[in-house]
């Protein structure tokens, strides 16, 4: 299966309807390059430009929405298109869309974990409640967003749905780049399953973002990884390699915690 992980840019001087046009049309650019094409977090916007959040919200099938199901139809592609700000019932949500090759939307997830302390989007955005997957032909792939990425029992809660692969948008700061490396190896490694981590470049609200997108593979080598600016990057997933992997070195199948309720020991 062939991956493109479109690392863009996010300039504030750009509006936010011609960088949506321009995400649109990198997105059909890789019509016949890949049959999985990924977005990063809160691209329209900026992961950082909290100010934006609420002038600049969509309902669900918003402008957003429209461009990306029009752009996964034209490019014939699975397409995760990042996320947006999604308002819904009074509040904000950071959701993420999943459409499939006809433009239909295969999975929509909003994020669980806010980043921003008492600050941001952990006081303007409502959290998400459910894990996420979509089936892929031959791949199941859980959902996961940013911040997401440092809670690692999400990740087993998505293996125990089901997952084979992790796809994470992200809007990483660059001053945190050696922790999105090392968090996106280790989800790869304790879970036996691929890791789609697509950040962005540029700067969002005068913070530097990391760049650096990667492909792990379930025994945590990185098959591909992007550099700090705008780019496409590319690789070749083998959706057998999960499973063989997990029968290989099945340490899955040794979990004690979260098989069954651990049993209370009172002290005498």
């Amino acid at each position: 299966m062939r991956a493109s992980l479109i690392q863009i840019a996010v300039d504030p001087d750009e509006p936010v309807a011609d960088r949506r046009a321009r995400a649109a049309r990198l997105v059909r650019e890789e019509r016949g390059a890949a049959d999985l094409v990924v977005l990063p977090e809160l691209w329209p916007v900026g992961a950082f430009a909290a100010d934006l959040f609420q002038p600049e919200s969509e309902p669900l099938h918003g402008p957003t929405y429209k461009s990306m199901a029009a752009a996964a139809r034209d490019a014939e592609v699975w397409l995760h298109a990042g996320s947006f700000v999604e308002a819904a019932g009074g509040a904000l949500h950071n959701t993420s869309l999943v459409f499939s090759p006809d433009g239909e939307l295969a999975a929509s997830y909003r994020k669980i974990h806010r980043f921003g302390f008492d600050k941001g989007e952990a006081v303007l955005m409502a959290a998400g409640e459910d894990l996420v997957t979509f089936d892929l032909p031959h791949l199941t792939v859980g959902v996961g967003t940013c911040y997401d990425l440092r809670f690692p029992e999400l990740f087993r809660g998505l293996v125990d749905a089901g997952a084979e692969a992790f796809v994470v948008p992200a809007g990483w700061p660059a001053r945190r780049r050696a922790h999105w490396r090392l968090l996106a190896q280790a989800r790869a490694v304790e879970n036996q399953a691929y890791v789609l981590a697509c950040g962005t470049a540029g700067s969002h609200a005068g913070v530097e973002q990391a760049g650096h997108s990667l492909v792990v593979d379930p025994w945590g080598e990185i098959v591909a990884e992007a550099g700090p600016g705008e780019e496409v990057l590319r690789a070749v997933l083998d959706p057998a390699k999960p499973a063989a992997i997990r029968e290989e070195f099945p340490a899955l199948k040794d979990r004690v915690l979260g098989v069954a309720a651990p049993r209370r020991t009172r002290v005498r």
